[in-house]
């Protein structure tokens, strides 16, 4: 029904930025909502950014500050820039896009290393 394709992650050194987008086709609808959730190896999966169809966000505190996630409604795209990245920050990152149900993109690896 929702085709999300995420593209953006890399690999950077501590302090460098990534942008990470979010497109979604298929049936959508104007009053979805779209955030970010990274996962890390062995821990419980954690919500990173969320943006509401209002314009509305939403960060978890480890990121405050440093991301910012935003969104094209014609282009039913959702970004999440991230600024001064910590090691702490590497995780698969995936997008995921929700209304009455949730969808999830693939996943994006972001490695930060020193």
């Amino acid at each position: 029904q929702v085709q999300l394709v995420e593209s953006g992650g890399g690999s950077v050194q501590p302090g460098g930025t990534l942008r990470l987008s979010c497109t979604a086709s298929g049936r959508i609808s104007p009053f979805y909502r779209m955030g970010w959730f990274r996962q890390i190896p062995g821990e419980q999966d954690a919500m990173v950014a969320e943006i509401t169809a209002a314009g509305g966000t939403t960060y978890a505190d480890s990121v405050k500050g440093r991301f910012i996630i935003s969104r094209h409604m014609l282009n039913s795209t959702g970004y999440l820039q991230m600024n001064a990245l910590k090691p702490e920050d590497t995780a698969v990152y995936q997008c995921y896009y929700q209304r009455y149900q949730t969808f999830w993109g693939q996943g994006v690896q972001v490695t930060v290393s020193s």
